[in-house]
């Protein structure tokens, strides 16, 4: 540039981030901030429930993120009201944790420090809980059969943060793949740290707030792996010297236990005092003694209802009791999340105070293999799962009397690499594909319902599950400017048409206002796509064809295996969610191009999108053989 012209400067921002969640079980954490983490391959992602939108992601970790966990989380978001800072931990396949930094002024993130004391082998748990304002205690585990046990001093305005390690556990070749920790109530100083893994054993250990866990016994009653643990805060107010303790395992049941302060040892009197039994009686368990106390454990409850492994149960974290908001109380409700696809909330009888299932929520897609987690907003008032397919799913309670629960959109994106992205020729939306065997479509839907007035991009429609990885794409010419061509490792170059579905849910996400052509209704007869069996063909879906379906209950309307009945295609007035992305939103598959002997990786399109290049690896003499379609 001459120096007489004055240099210019080019604004950068982000616009739109999409990214699916890892598939490990502790790998999502909603804090006390109303933001809900998780790893997404090598980055922390940090999403916000309210707008459904990915808002930064943090680079720091060199292997994938395995678990998350915000200090303070919800359970202690009664405390974090005064706070200005809030932090985060994040732990990875090879054994590092980071400490983030979120400044709510600003909302300015940083990288606080690594924690100098690494695991071996990948972290696979993490849990904290605030015992002031300025002072947290965490533990992480890892399947190096380790346990470090933390305090971190939060800083003040313009300080740092001071980090010191607590204890360092040995477990021994069973690594423990759960933990929780609690204050022990009417003990002040004293703390218990729960912990579960391969030997279907609930271990409890206990220390002080300077360290020095010692182990002090065993609950024995899962049969599988434990999975899950969580320690309420005491239970109620004229019970403030008990606490519960909800475990879950790949037995499918869930235990309750219940710690209860019996005295103090140094006391001759008699202070163990028989509680009444009611009907949801307990069995007795081992004593737990913490320096100059001890606490009976029991069996409170038994929980079943699901049908495939818990991997996550959690409470309800404290609801506010005064108007003053100074005192609050642990609601008796129970979150799980398990493999069988639902989340359920439990809750007590009042009568009668058996634990029953209140509420269920679940997926139905056929594609999908469960959740990983289960997670309660601060409030209370909505639910968060994360499943198999990297994918959200978020519930909220819409009812003012009597409790409804309704599915809310969230951010989405591949679980997998990102293998190659195009625009379409109208610049409308962008099309990406992945090693995760999907193609995902993300648009900005203007006319979305948000609390700003800036449009917020979305995925709109999955046009394509395959079989196998896909490597590349290319938009090409077709009706409407809406048909592109993908790649997989199939060595098949397959080619899809925009169904007369998504062009209508496109003209309502794009144009607030406008009607749609009438003209397409006739140039365009397939409304939308059926998936096969093997996720490889994709049928179209004709318009008369829908308005005449058959009785499912008669003999033409059998299921087969050839094709999913259920999918129906549907034109979304909003951005549509998962369950609704993976079965309504395909696209047809008019053409099936072939010719290479290998796996495709590349695929390029002319201006004007009647010739499509493609080349496929050749392993034999290390070269690319390539070829030229027109279309």
């Amino acid at each position: 540039m001459s120096g007489n012209k004055e240099e210019s400067e080019v604004e950068v921002k982000s616009v739109f981030i999409g990214a699916g969640c890892n598939r490990v079980v502790n790998n999502v954490s909603w804090g006390a901030s109303d933001l809900v983490s998780f790893g997404a391959q090598n980055a922390v992602a940090i999403f916000c429930p309210k707008t459904a939108q990915i808002l930064t992601t943090l680079p720091g970790h060199k292997a994938s993120v395995n678990c998350t966990h915000w200090i303070p989380s919800t359970k202690f978001a009664f405390k974090a009201k005064q706070l200005d800072r809030h932090y985060l931990l994040s732990g990875d396949t090879d054994g590092a944790i980071i400490l983030w930094e979120l400044t709510l002024a600003g909302k300015k993130w940083r990288q606080v420090l690594q924690l100098p004391q690494s695991h071996k082998k990948g972290v696979t748990c993490i849990t904290g809980i605030m015992v002031s304002e300025t002072d947290a205690i965490f533990a992480s585990t890892s399947s190096d059969g380790t346990v470090y046990v933390w305090e971190l001093v939060l800083t003040s305005a313009g300080g740092e943060c001071k980090l010191s390690c607590l204890e360092t556990l040995f477990v021994g070749s069973k690594p423990m793949v759960a933990l929780s920790l609690a204050e022990l109530p009417g003990n002040s100083g004293h703390m218990v740290l729960a912990m579960g893994g391969l030997d279907n054993k609930v271990h409890l250990y206990c220390g002080e707030r300077t360290g020095k866990f010692v182990h002090a016994c065993d609950l024995k009653a899962h049969t599988d792996w434990i999975r899950s643990l969580d320690f309420s805060l005491p239970i109620c107010n004229d019970e403030a010297n008990s606490i519960l303790l909800v475990s879950s395992s790949q037995d499918k049941g869930i235990r309750i236990w219940k710690m209860t302060l019996r005295g103090s040892l140094t006391n001759n009197q008699g202070t163990y005092r028989k509680e009444e039994i009611s009907l949801a009686s307990y069995i007795e368990g081992p004593v737990l003694v913490a320096g100059s106390s001890s606490y009976q454990i029991s069996l409170e409850s038994l929980l079943i209802g699901h049908e495939d492994w818990v991997y996550s149960v959690e409470w309800q974290p404290p609801s506010i009791t005064s108007v003053e908001e100074t005192t609050y109380h642990q609601p008796q409700s129970i979150l799980s999340a398990s493999m069988d696809k639902t989340m359920m909330i439990w809750q007590p009888e009042r009568k009668t105070g058996i634990w029953m299932n209140v509420v269920t929520v679940g997926e139905l897609s056929h594609s999908a293999l469960g959740f990983y987690g289960g997670h309660w907003s601060p409030d209370g008032n909505a639910i968060l799962a994360h499943g198999y397919g990297g994918a959200f799913h978020l519930w909220k309670n819409v009812g003012v009397d009597v409790d409804h629960w309704q599915p809310q959109k969230v951010p989405s994106g591949h679980f997998a690499a990102v293998t190659d992205i195009a625009w379409a020729r109208s610049g409308e939306y962008m099309v990406s594909v992945s090693l995760d065997q999907t193609t995902r479509i993300f648009a900005p839907w203007q006319n979305s319902a948000s609390l700003t007035d800036k449009e917020s991009w979305h995925e709109i429609a999955r046009p394509q599950i395959h079989g196998h990885d896909i490597n590349c794409v290319a938009i090409i010419q077709g009706k409407g400017n809406h048909r592109f061509v993908g790649g997989a490792d199939e060595k098949v170059a397959r080619v899809f048409e925009a169904p007369l579905s998504f062009l209508k849910t496109l003209n309502l996400a794009t144009c607030q206002k406008s009607s749609f052509p009438e003209n397409l209704q006739v140039d365009v007869q397939i409304l939308g796509a059926n998936m096969s069996a093997l996720g490889l063909s994709q049928k179209p879906i004709y318009v008369n064809t829908v308005q005449e379906t058959p009785e499912r209950n008669g003999n033409d309307g059998l299921d087969t295996l050839e094709s999913i009945p259920d999918a129906v295609p549907v034109v979304f007035t909003e951005p549509p969610i998962e369950d609704q992305l993976a079965y309504h939103t395909l696209w047809p598959e008019s053409h099936k191009l072939y010719g290479h002997g290998n796996e495709l990786f590349s695929l390029s399109c002319d201006h004007e999108g009647k010739l499509v290049a493609s080349s496929c690896k050749v392993y034999a003499y290390n070269t690319k053989c390539y070829f030229c379609f027109k279309l």
